[in-house]
């Protein structure tokens, strides 16, 4: 794995923030050249939230627990707004922001708990290099409010001592893989054990969130798909809402804007990268 620079983070959380945006306020042809690929994960239980972009509501009631269909929208600028779900789009919101989306990145914006049970945001580059024949991809984001944990497949640890919110993957035999979260360094199982079905040519992210204080923890799985190496490599693609599946993590994090939800609502706005 490799880091990525703080500015790279804050450019793929404008982007897929404005991911929503463009459906309802961008018409097709009018949009500049290029595109980028966005996906949003509500990782915060309990909650939910009003996206509005351009004054139009886009994601109203968003729920904890869903993550969107891949979108593709064009490059251009959007006056996003977000707000605690039903004080939009009249009130104060807590995150207002004129942005520029460049094209070409695919990237899944995740609101989520911070190890301590902070709501925050964070923006993860999704890998779509190329993978060997036979081989697949496997992506974890240790994106909930849980101390450092130690992933296992088959009951030995692969990834050790994660930390929220970073992420660790591997290239690994397609197959299925039975795996489970421990608290690191013990057997104390938090998450697990599932079974994840890694099919070859495809990068699979699980995303563990929730919060581990009121046992609300929690897997979600996206799945790219479309990496086989060449002479069988077609387009990368993604497959948007998933089953409850588990498997690795460990260090790195492309920190983006991160997103205080006062009380029951969001409020506050602060960038955050890390390398790992």
């Amino acid at each position: 794995m490799s880091s990525r620079p703080a500015a790279a983070a804050a450019v793929l959380s404008v982007v897929a923030l404005s991911a929503v945006a463009f459906c309802a306020a961008v018409p097709a042809q009018a949009a500049p050249a290029g595109e980028a690929t966005v996906s949003v994960l509500h990782g915060v239980p309990g909650l939910k939230v009003d996206v509005f972009a351009n004054g139009k509501a886009l994601l109203p009631d968003f729920q904890p627990g869903t993550l969107t269909e891949p979108l593709k929208l064009p490059a251009g600028s959007y006056d996003i707004k977000i707000f605690k779900a039903g004080e939009g789009p009249n009130g104060t919101p807590a995150i207002e922001k004129k942005i520029d989306v460049p094209g070409g990145a695919n990237a899944t914006l995740v609101a989520h708990l911070s190890a301590d049970g902070k709501p925050v945001l964070d923006a993860f580059v999704n890998d779509t290099s190329k993978i060997p024949a036979g081989q697949a991809r496997l992506t974890v984001r240790h994106v909930a409010a849980a101390p450092a944990v130690d992933v296992r497949a088959g009951g030995t640890p692969l990834f050790k001592a994660l930390e929220n919110p970073k992420e660790a993957s591997a290239t690994v035999s397609a197959g299925t893989v039975k795996a489970d979260v421990v608290l690191a360094g013990t057997g104390t199982v938090a998450i697990g054990p599932a079974d994840l079905n890694l099919k070859e040519g495809t990068n699979t992210v699980v995303y563990a969130w929730g919060n581990a204080s009121d046992k609300s923890l929690a897997l979600k799985t996206q799945v790219i798909t479309g990496l086989h190496s060449a002479p069988s490599g077609v387009k990368a693609g993604e497959s948007g809402e998933a089953s409850s599946s588990l498997n690795t993590v460990v260090p790195w994090l492309i920190g983006a804007g991160v997103l205080a939800l006062a009380g029951a609502g969001v409020a506050g706005r602060r960038a955050v990268a890390a390398r790992r």
